[in-house]
């Protein structure tokens, strides 16, 4: 439960210090006088953003912060998952600097807004005269009947299996969509992968081809030279192999007198030797050549296939074209590889959608099941809070669409007087009437929550005399089970708190300061005699307001 709370440079808050314990505590104060910046200075703690505007001295930051008491809700389990120190004594502080930063603590570890509110979200709830609205918002009517129903782990795995199949049907649509895309262009990609293969690139020599194009192009006028080479070499009058072999007789008949010709005579022989080598080659290269048209056209015809390709594909060089038709392949595999993963994902998203339709089904069945035991407590509350003829319908039917709160429609149909039909509530119930209903309502979800403490910020609004007094009984009987506090404006009520806390403004030179200080027995009947009579405090007023608390 809250304990404490430490309010500093905050508003019209100089400083306040403001000691909470259990059972119902009461707030008042005249209108303008705090309240609200009360409840302000609590949000923040809670999560709420944070305004610069709100610094009382700009020149120094505003600290708030609430002691709370959480030994008994066994909330180990919740700060190990927030990553957060867990003590009995649980403190949280915020803090807002001059800049318009804040700061978040929990037992002095800085923490998120969203640890924050996580956190905040199991300590304390706050119930607005403005929450009323939420009355005919169907996410506000799933929930009070989800509360009733004990739905948190359900709904918990509804919610996942909503997402699980969500999260799938998407994927399943980008792979379809993907696939479209693919198919479209499958019929002009196999169509490239067949030219491709059919011109058996992989096992083409390009450079080989190039060179024999060249040699049966220019066949004729190859065998002209070497035919003339033969001749200077080998077979003309005056050729280079009988001119050798006369030097190297020469060089022979005087090596007995001039040793070194000797050595120029077998130098000479050797390239005799090769020279018979080099004709031998062109004699044979001579007999192979001779222009073939038909070779040449099916040469011709492959490297023009070859470049014709590359230039169609943009590639460089016959590697790159290779690469290119290895990702064609690629490409066309990958397809026929989506058509498998995409009946995959169809069957695992119909699993999936079963069972969040079965999951749904028991959602709905469970909701459905608590309607008429809600309406009975519902009925029996509203006649304590004078409203004996109100009548509240509730209307629940299962749709076949899945939502992220679950299949069902709702809507909530009251009448606030008897013989007339009930109709949407958005349309035909006061304010007042609203109030007192959302009380009624919120009272027995506080019943089936674990919440320690519960805030009412002046709930009580339209409501007076018998019937105020029958809406502070509701609060009293849940301080038998939780920390409540209420901001009311309503003697009735403020008589039936176990303590009672006055929130009040004076001025002090130029300034305005706001105090909240906790009432003795004395002091509170006179705070409930200006309640009662509207500020003044004469003896009737005083000796009603002492048979109020001692009825209270």
């Amino acid at each position: 439960m809250l304990k404490r709370l430490e309010i500093s440079n905050y508003a019209i808050i100089e400083s306040a210090s403001i000691d909470f314990s259990d059972g119902l505590t009461v707030i008042t104060g005249e209108t303008g006088a705090g309240k609200s910046i009360l409840l302000g200075a609590l949000g923040l703690v809670l999560g709420k953003r944070a305004d610069v505007a709100a610094l009382r001295d700009a020149q120094k930051k505003c600290i708030v912060e609430a002691y709370f008491d959480i030994s008994h809700y066994q909330l180990e389990a919740l700060f190990r998952e927030l990553d957060m120190d867990y003590a009995h004594e649980t403190i949280i502080r915020r803090e807002i600097i001059p800049s318009g930063k804040s700061r978040a603590f929990i037992n002095d570890t800085p923490c998120t807004l969203q640890v924050l509110d996580n956190l905040a979200g199991r300590l304390i709830q706050i119930h607005s005269q403005h929450e009323t609205l939420d009355l005919a918002q169907s996410g506000f009517q799933l929930l009070v009947l989800d509360t009733i129903a004990q739905n948190n782990a359900l709904l918990s795995d509804y919610r996942q299996a909503y997402h699980r199949y969500f999260d799938g049907k998407r994927e399943l649509e980008e792979l379809e969509e993907k696939i479209r895309r693919a198919q479209a262009e499958q019929d002009y990609l196999r169509f490239q992968l067949d030219e491709l293969e059919s011109a058996d690139i992989d096992g083409m020599d390009a450079a080989a081809l190039e060179n024999e194009e060249k040699q049966l192009t220019h066949s004729g006028e190859i065998k002209s030279h070497l035919q003339n080479a033969m001749e200077l070499l080998q077979e003309g009058e005056t050729n280079a192999y009988d001119m050798l072999r006369r030097m190297s007789g020469h060089l022979s008949t005087i090596a007995p007198y001039l040793p070194d010709a000797e050595e120029w005579s077998k130098r000479l022989d050797a390239c005799i030797i090769e020279l018979d080598d080099i004709a031998g080659e062109f004699s044979r290269k001579q007999s192979t050549l001779h222009l073939d048209p038909e070779r040449l056209e099916w040469v011709q015809e492959r490297l023009s296939g070859l470049y014709r390709l590359m230039r169609k594909h943009n590639c460089q060089d016959q590697a790159s074209l290779i690469s290119y038709r290895d990702e064609i392949a690629d490409r066309l595999l990958k397809i026929d590889a989506g058509e498998e993963q995409l009946q995959h994902l169809k069957e695992r998203n119909a699993t999936l959608f079963n069972l969040l339709i079965s999951i749904g089904k028991e959602l709905h069945e469970r909701r459905a099941g608590v309607i008429k035991e809600l309406l009975q407590k519902v009925h029996a509350l509203l006649g304590q809070v004078g409203m004996k003829d109100a009548k509240l319908e509730i209307a629940l039917a299962m749709t076949t669409t899945p939502a992220a709160s679950g299949m069902d429609q709702i809507q909530f149909n009251f009448t606030a007087n008897k013989g007339m039909p009930a109709r949407d509530i958005s349309k035909v119930a006061s304010g007042g009437e609203l109030s007192r209903l959302m009380l009624c309502i919120k009272s027995l979800l506080a019943r089936s929550a674990s919440l320690p403490t519960l805030l009412f910020d002046e709930i009580d609004t339209g409501v007076s005399g018998k019937v105020a007094d029958s809406v502070g009984d509701i609060m009293l009987q849940l301080a038998e089970q939780h920390q409540v506090i209420a901001i009311t404006h309503l003697p009735q009520i403020a008589s039936k708190g176990k303590h009672h806390l006055l929130v009040h403004k004076y001025s002090e030179e130029d300034k305005t300061i706001t105090q909240i200080r906790l009432l003795n027995e004395g002091n509170r009947v006179e705070e409930i005699a200006k309640m009662l009579s509207g500020g003044a405090t004469g003896q009737a007023a005083l000796e009603n307001a002492r048979q109020l608390l001692d009825l209270a």
